[in-house]
């Protein structure tokens, strides 16, 4: 374990002639803020020393160059929307929130980019391209994350199966590294062949490796009409068994998710508000985008003929704006809705064409030990997200599970080897943070894990940003 420094009543003063007392934070009622992020569990909360609210790159190359002398880790922190701890300052020292990066720099509508600062929310963003008539395609899921956040966890979201993750829309980035220095990767350019790609080293590296100030950004034109379809069918089995037919069949959907119904019923009662069908176990959620209204028509119902070739029920068309968001609503609230209860959020990505059969095992699973498993996730690129609980909802009532600390642990256990006997991996957007470090040599091998290592030191030879997360610091 490398030997950090504390922060001295010195480096505090030096912080605050730097950046002005109001936006050097400390004190434990303020630092409670900082001190988790969206994961359901506390026990991996830690209170940083300090946090620092630095306004611009050079700002956070000076800190960065304080915390290099006297060897103090830092934290780099978005919008604290992760759900594994990936910006817990688990060594305390030094909490850098780029909450004051809040500039969209520039919109070049002719080149279809945007260049954002990193405390710039996904929210914001949305808001700022479509004004120019452009648009943003990946969706995370919550709109308060931020830019740096989404580029630093590589954020995926329904919508991948179609456009992908953030990875394939990020051109240019401004990065300051550990020791402090600043350097520019890529610009606006669609291709490169020039060395090693920087950009997406940095990109998903959970700010282990340098903190992005701003990035460049793609955009494409906004779809002329979008067509929401939910398929409702019996079992699982028939709803993931439609999702090959569908692509088979010539048609990218922007998105296709499957939806537990059980589950569906706890987020109802949350948001008081009803999803469009109640037949069946299993429901798909499909998005589908056109250049026209006929296109997009055309394609929404191809695919609702293949949904009822494949034994759906009724099929439910949402043409209409507040149809669709009442429907995105109840699917992007179904964390929040089971969260108090919730032990862990899982985040494994398996073959698509396996899904079924993983989550049919998970089910097996969750009978054999008496416990409630729901899951849910993206069907066209192979995200499942197991929910492991405390409780369990029925009729409209929670009951906690009994023996549920003890099943926790051996349920992390046995969900992750299902992953990987079906050829999976830990994490398809959520990143490793703290919370799935135990798992990563199972799934990537100590060879893998020996090369990341290798590159963190090179980048990062005394283990200052954000050190502990992914994988154990060297001894």
């Amino acid at each position: 374990m490398q030997n950090y420094h504390p922060v001295t009543p010195q480096i505090i003063e030096s912080l605050i002639k730097l950046l002005g007392r109001e936006n050097v934070i400390s004190g434990t009622e303020k630092l409670c803020d900082y001190s988790h992020d969206e994961y359901a569990q506390d026990d991996i909360c830690h209170y940083p020393d300090l946090v620092v609210r630095p306004a611009d790159a050079r700002q956070i190359s000076l800190i960065m160059k304080l915390a290099t002398e006297h060897k103090i880790p830092v934290t780099p922190r978005g919008g604290g929307t992760g759900l594994c701890g990936g910006c817990v300052p688990t060594l305390g020292g030094i909490v850098l929130s780029l909450e004051r990066l809040k500039k969209i720099i520039e919109i070049d509508k002719e080149n279809l980019m945007v260049t954002a600062e990193a405390g710039v929310t996904l929210a914001e963003l949305y808001k700022a391209v479509e004004a120019e008539g452009l648009y943003f395609p990946p969706h995370p899921g919550d709109e308060g994350a931020m830019v740096g956040g989404v580029i630093a966890t590589n954020a995926g979201g329904a919508r991948a199966v179609k456009y992908g993750v953030i990875r394939n829309f990020i051109r240019g980035m401004e990065v300051v590294l550990p020791d402090g220095e600043i350097i520019e990767i890529g610009g606006k350019l669609i291709k490169s062949s020039t060395g090693y790609s920087l950009l997406h080293l940095i990109i998903g590296s959970e700010g282990t490796l340098g903190i992005v100030t701003k990035a460049t950004i793609s955009l494409v034109p906004p779809p002329a009409a979008i067509y929401t379809l939910i398929a409702p069918f019996a079992n699982l089995n028939d709803a993931i068994g439609a999702v090959p037919k569908i692509l088979t069949g010539k048609v990218i959907p922007m998105a296709v998710e499957f939806i537990d119904r059980e589950a569906m019923r706890v987020t109802e009662q949350f948001l008081d508000k009803r999803w469009p069908s109640d037949f069946g176990q299993a429901h798909l959620m499909i998005i589908l985008d056109g250049s026209s209204e006929d296109e997009a028509l055309a394609l929404a119902q191809k695919v609702a003929g293949i949904c009822l070739e494949n034994g759906s029920g009724e099929i439910i068309f949402a043409d209409a704006v507040d149809k669709q968001r009442t429907i995105l609503e109840l699917r992007s609230k179904s964390l929040d809705s089971l969260r108090k209860n919730m032990l862990e959020i899982l985040d494994i990505t398996i073959p698509r064409a396996r899904i079924a059969d993983f989550v049919r095992t998970t089910e097996q699973l969750a009978v054999e030990m008496e416990t409630w498993l729901p899951t849910y996730g993206h069907a066209a690129d192979g995200n499942v997200h197991t929910h492991i609980m405390k409780a369990r909802w029925k009729n409209g009532v929670w009951t906690e599970i009994p023996g549920w600390r003890e099943k926790y642990p051996v349920l992390m256990k046995k969900i992750h080897a299902l992953g990987k006997s079906f050829g999976g991996v830990i994490s398809g957007e959520h990143g490793i943070g703290i919370t799935k470090k135990p798992y990563m040599e199972d799934f990537l091998g100590k060879r893998q894990i020996a090369l990341m290592k290798s590159i963190k030191n090179v980048f990062d030879p005394q283990s200052i940003l954000n050190p502990g997360k992914i994988f154990s610091e060297p001894d």
